[in-house]
């Protein structure tokens, strides 16, 4: 055989057809060195004993021994060492014969109609056929979830201590004190939290202090593997005893965001602008969550039964009852109504079926990028969020490769070694089957015993549900806490950004959460009987609290604590163009209702 080096196949193509060579170079690049490539021009003079038509009719590959394969065989043969779905074609092809049979036919089939899958091949992969890299997404993503790190532990640090510290509204050591009293030494499976070892404000404080400083080094790139592995135990150790104030889906998101990323991360010791290109498995792991993430969250709609959303009128009520619409929300809100139904089902589709297009070849894959970002760029444009369009925003990035960025890609560095990566990573994509189900509201027996597994995990928080919105609410209550001493003359605890006064501006706070704000949302859906944290902040305002009173923008008791506190219920609604004109409002409101009637201290 003449070739450079005898020992390695040859692989003879025709050099003549586009289709072929777009093929041959993506293969080139799967099998590196260990293939030579020769166009069937040369070929023919080399082996004359091989028909000419043999060459026109399909790749040959001319093996050491001096046998021949070609066609599917062909394939499979010089890509089976270096990719696993092929390694379990080829075991099949060899074992069944109808998968053969259908393995030659189909090969048979696009090399008889060259022209028209060249056409596809430009249409799916563009100008190039060949394994799309993510060095530089990678780096983006990687740099962009450190930075939520940062801003999640330095809002909560502002926050915590009136929320769940010692002496706030639901006091952390209280919870594990319970807990430790009424169970035996799986507290640790129930709360996993390091402040177990130290269960107090000092404790609290060194953690968030902890995840700062780390979340910096992690921005910077330096040992990144350690750094998330730190991020997501502290950030675990928060959200397990944040109790209602840390029980939201995006605090759940970047847990898992957290634990992928140990695995995405290469180790270096001093920063790069540029990483390597993340291990597939593990970036297929982080695709998989943005496509359940998406998904669910369109299919717990239409799941719900909520006629808003079946009808797609829900749109028309979101703006005004979203927790905390941002200015816009209000133009948004007085769109043309057909307009906001096009825009639901547009939500919809980028929802249910853009993100089976995040695992298509690199076109469709693009465009399915860029429309999950515009979403994304909608909400928050409309809607304070906390991190979680910027976390979403991140997963996308996943999906642009380095052509995309007009980048090559970096060369290979140190990450987790594949042993203890592969199995973690497997077991995350098997446990995420459960959440989907949960979405589908319904679990097939075969998964009962998976999803015993997932309960398991569950407080690890490593793999999570999700789908906001399940239910569009249609009317805004609005509740506003009020103080006296006399219990006639009653004034206002204004909140920092929660609709309150008709003329206060609609904020822009994210990627900061004010959680007390977006607590008082839900409570509001809910009764007084069946909201203790509620009922506990009536008590700290009665108590005169510090650190509780530090949550609201003003207390109208600065001196000493009110004899009474209630809770009113007003209905909120947008104003119309010509009332806003006039008044320079965003709000009106209907007469107020008692949600909890005065209490005192006395009673």
């Amino acid at each position: 055989m003449a070739t450079d080096d005898p020992a390695r196949p040859v692989l003879v193509y025709d050099d003549d057809c586009g289709f072929c060579r777009k093929w041959i170079a993506r293969w080139r690049e799967t099998t590196g060195d260990s293939v030579h490539y020769l166009p069937s021009n040369e070929a023919a003079t080399l082996h004359p004993d091989i028909p000419a038509k043999d060459f026109e009719a399909s790749i040959q590959l001319l093996l050491p021994n001096g046998s021949r394969l070609s066609g599917a065989a062909a394939v499979l043969e010089i890509t089976a060492p270096h990719r696993s779905a092929a390694r379990l074609s080829q075991a099949a092809y060899y074992r069944f014969p109808l998968f053969r049979a259908i393995a030659e036919s189909s090969y048979t089939f696009v090399a008889s109609h060259r022209i028209f899958f060249s056409k596809v091949t430009s249409i799916l992969w563009g100008k190039t056929a060949i394994h799309s890299t993510f060095s530089f997404s990678n780096t983006l993503f990687l740099r962009l979830l450190a930075f939520v790190f940062l801003t999640a532990f330095i809002s909560f640090s502002s926050q915590s201590e009136g929320l769940i510290g010692s002496n706030g509204i639901l006091p952390f050591p209280h919870l594990l004190e319970n807990v430790a009293t009424h169970t035996g030494g799986d507290r640790f499976l129930l709360i996993p939290s390091l402040l177990w070892l130290f269960p107090s404000e000092t404790g609290l404080r060194t953690l968030e202090l902890l995840g700062i400083a780390t979340s910096l080094l992690a921005l910077l790139g330096i040992l990144q593997p350690l750094c998330f592995f730190i991020l997501w135990a502290t950030m675990l150790s928060l959200v397990s005893i944040g109790q209602d104030f840390y029980n939201f889906q995006w605090d759940a998101l970047l847990l898992e965001c957290g634990f992928i990323a140990i695995f995405l991360s290469p180790f270096s010791l001093r920063p790069h602008w540029l990483y390597p290109n993340p291990p597939r498995l593990a970036r297929f792991v982080a695709v998989a969550l943005l496509f359940r993430l998406m998904f669910c969250s369109g299919l717990v709609k239409l799941t719900s039964g909520d006629p808003q959303w079946a009808n797609l009128s829900a749109l028309g009520f979101h703006f005004f009852t979203q927790p905390l619409p941002s200015p816009l929300a209000w133009f948004a809100y007085h769109s043309p109504p057909d307009l906001l139904r096009a825009a639901c089902a547009s939500m919809f589709a980028i929802e249910l079926l853009v993100p089976f297009a995040f695992f298509l070849p690199r076109i469709p894959r693009l465009i399915a990028a860029l429309s999950a970002l515009a979403l994304q760029f909608g909400i928050a444009l409309t809607g304070n969020y906390a991190f979680f369009n910027l976390l979403t925003a991140a997963l996308c990035l996943l999906l642009l490769d380095d052509t995309f960025w007009k980048l090559r890609s970096h060369p290979l560095g140190v990450f987790i070694p594949t042993w203890i990566r592969r199995p973690i990573c497997t077991l995350l994509l098997v446990l995420s089957i459960i959440p989907i189900s949960i979405a589908w509201r319904h679990i097939p027996v075969p998964l009962v015993p998976l999803a015993h597994a997932y309960s398991l995990a569950a407080p690890l928080r490593i793999v999570n549900s999700y789908g906001l919105f399940a239910v569009m609410t249609t009317t805004r209550r609005e509740l506003t806490i009020q103080g006296s001493n006399d219990g006639v003359h009653w004034a206002t605890y204004k909140f920092h950004w929660k609709p309150g006064p008709l003329n206060r501006p609609l904020p822009v706070v994210s990627p900061n959460q004010p959680r007390l704000d977006w607590q008082m949302w839900f409570a509001a859906l809910d009764r007084i009987e069946t909201t203790p944290w509620l009922q506990s902040l009536l008590l700290q305002l009665l108590l005169g609290n510090p650190s509780v009173l530090s949550l609201f923008e003003s207390t109208p008791f600065p001196e000493k604590p009110p004899t009474f506190v209630r809770i009113i219920s007003d209905n909120y609604t947008f104003t119309d163009p010509i009332e806003r004109e006039r008044s320079g409002t965003y709000w009106k409101s209907e007469p107020a209702t008692i949600y909890c009637p005065p209490i005192s201290l006395n009673k």
